[in-house]
């Protein structure tokens, strides 16, 4: 289950694992702070316990107050009475409370983070009071402040009574969740490349993702042998289940268009291939969000979204996980040099500033919103893929449009392509240390989600030849499961090719551009009866109509700009200022 500011490894069911929390230091205007660890020493607070494949098992069991403590004691009868009275009449907090009667009482105590109970689906933190070994029930909360001070609350209402009768500790009650599971450090021997998560081939997840990306786009390629090339920037979202592993989305491409904005919604303003995959894996939501309004039972079984009775949204079925594959490291900071990574006192702090800043793209091209890059009004500005991801794994990789109908989706694990790649430092630091610490922010069910990263082979060969690269360089492909055939794209003219296999009209205009998500947002809400969503009367009013989603998008954008990352570039109001 889904939990607040924590990162799963998730095979449901099967291994939970959390990321250690790192905070990144930074004041307006001033060039931020950073700490560098690799994965063999990295530090862990005392407070928290980190991630790994080990699990910590405890058992329940009986445990008495030992004799100095007994109610048999006058002194420590009388400290408990008096403990336990100022509880009941809320003079004392009950961690507070809970922390004073295991001193007295001379027990272990320990309130630890865990998974959340039941089937919550929502985004919380969540405690357990271990005592002397009992686990007691989790408490959970939107901070950590809340759940701890619930978990407190459970073991006091469970201990106190049986303090009263018996003066006897009482096993914890119900079933709770283990503790997060224990991570163990990664061997340096096993580690070649300093922030390089190595993985054995054991697992299936580094053998089967990048087995089935390669065997959908070679045969996705097949029927279109003359752009294979195009294949060397792929990106893929792979969707893993109780059945397998299936591609769903395909991208590729490594451009933005030169067109200027325009009111219609008919031009595709990033064409890079995660951006690409990305609008692709829309697509794909929105076709299975039709299966689950279908009326249809047996359609219905179909769809990967089952309704949360809590929350009133859809979420993804509890046995599904989503996985993300690119065949690069991603423009932007995540491919910050070497020198920053392994030595980053050797440079200046403006240029560690400049390099781990927001960046943008302009026609291809990357720079740092700190520098003095002409990006006039008359060309499109994209925010780098590397911040679109961030962004992603903080609000979703739904979008607003999507989520009117659906809770926030996440990847939990990303994977680099690349037997160049020496290490993953810059994409740890750029899509998990950079938001560290903005969680309690967020309004419910957002949180900054932790994907494992991880360097595996390229399922693509690089282009044979520099004249091939350059012959279709403006080229992109996308693909989501349900396509009878690929579209082919001109990147930097943003709409699609005569000769591409799928062409949606005369107009040419992409079946990923704004106007086209429009069309299936307004399918699906009639599909699902929301008038309300029916009355927006642009594409900009029913972004705007999903509150939580640009609450969450809002803080985001401060939070960065606050730790000193730079703006956001924003687009033109008047691109989203269409309607079908």
């Amino acid at each position: 289950m889904l939990q607040r500011g924590r990162s799963y490894y998730m095979s449901r069911g099967t291994r939970f694992s959390c990321a250690s929390d790192r905070s990144v230091a930074g004041r307006p205007g001033s060039a931020p702070s950073f700490t560098f660890y690799s994965a063999s020493d990295s530090p862990a607070k005392s407070s928290e316990v980190p991630t790994g494949s080990s699990c910590i098992s405890i058992v329940p069991v009986p445990c008495r107050v030992t004799t100095c403590c007994d109610f048999t004691d006058s002194k420590p009868k009388v400290e408990l009475k008096e403990l336990i009275k100022r509880y009941k009449r809320g003079e004392t907090h009950a961690v507070s409370a809970l922390h004073q009667l295991s001193q007295v009482l001379q027990v272990q105590l320990e309130i630890k983070e865990t998974v959340t109970t039941g089937n919550i689906t929502g985004l919380y933190f969540a405690f357990c009071a271990v005592i002397d070994g009992v686990v007691h029930e989790t408490g959970m909360g939107v901070s950590k402040k809340e759940a701890k001070a619930k978990a407190a609350q459970l073991a006091l209402n469970n201990i106190i009574p049986a303090l009263e009768k018996d003066g006897v500790l009482p096993c914890a009650m119900g079933t709770v969740p283990p503790p997060l599971p224990v991570k163990e450090r990664v061997s340096a021997l096993s580690e070649p490349f300093p922030g390089r998560v190595v993985y054995e081939r054991k697992n299936p997840l580094w053998q089967q993702v990048p087995s089935v990306v390669k065997e959908m786009v070679t045969k996705l390629m097949a029927s279109c042998a003359e752009l294979s090339v195009c294949a060397s920037t792929v990106a893929a979202f792979v969707v893993q289940s109780s059945s397998g592993f299936e591609v769903v989305a395909v991208g590729t491409g490594d451009i933005n268009t030169k067109e200027s904005t325009a009111p219609n919604g008919r031009v595709l303003h990033d064409s890079h291939a995660v951006v690409t995959a990305r609008r692709s894996l829309m697509r794909y939501f929105y076709r299975h969000l039709l299966l689950f309004f279908s009326k249809n039972k047996a359609l219905e079984e179909k769809s990967i979204f089952q309704h949360n009775e809590t929350t009133k949204h859809l979420t993804m079925k509890s046995d599904i996980t989503l996985h993300l594959y690119m065949n690069q490291l991603p423009k932007g900071p995540s491919q910050i040099p070497s020198n920053l990574r392994l030595n980053p006192l050797s440079i200046s702090a403006w240029e560690l500033h400049n390099q781990l800043s927001l960046h943008g793209t302009i026609e291809g091209k990357v720079f740092s919103v700190f520098s003095t890059f002409d990006h006039s009004a008359s060309k499109v500005v994209s925010m780098s893929a590397t911040d679109k991801i961030t962004q992603w794994q903080v609000l979703g990789f739904q979008g607003a449009l999507l989520s009117h109908f659906i809770e926030p989706i996440y990847v939990s694990s990303i994977f680099i392509g690349s037997e160049g790649c020496g290490d993953t430092r810059g994409m740890e630091i750029s899509v998990n240390q950079r938001v560290d610490g903005v969680t309690s922010r967020l309004p419910m069910y957002y949180c900054v989600y932790r994907p494992h990263i991880l360097v595996v082979p390229a399922v693509m060969p690089p282009a044979a030849s520099v004249d091939q690269m350059s012959a279709q360089k403006t080229l992109c492909i996308n693909w989501c499961q349900g396509d009878v055939s690929l579209e082919v794209v001109d990147g930097l003219q943003g709409k699609s090719v005569e000769e591409s296999p799928f062409r949606s009209g005369p107009a040419l205009a992409s079946r990923l551009c704004k106007l086209a998500m429009l069309s299936r947002f307004s399918l699906v809400a009639r599909e699902s009866q929301r008038e309300d969503l029916l009355a927006a009367v642009s594409y900009r009013e029913a972004k705007m109509m999903a509150k939580p989603y640009q609450e969450a998008k809002s803080v985001l954008k401060s939070y960065l700009a606050l730790k000193g990352y730079g703006s956001w570039i924003e687009k033109p109001p008047v691109s989203d200022h269409f309607s079908i």
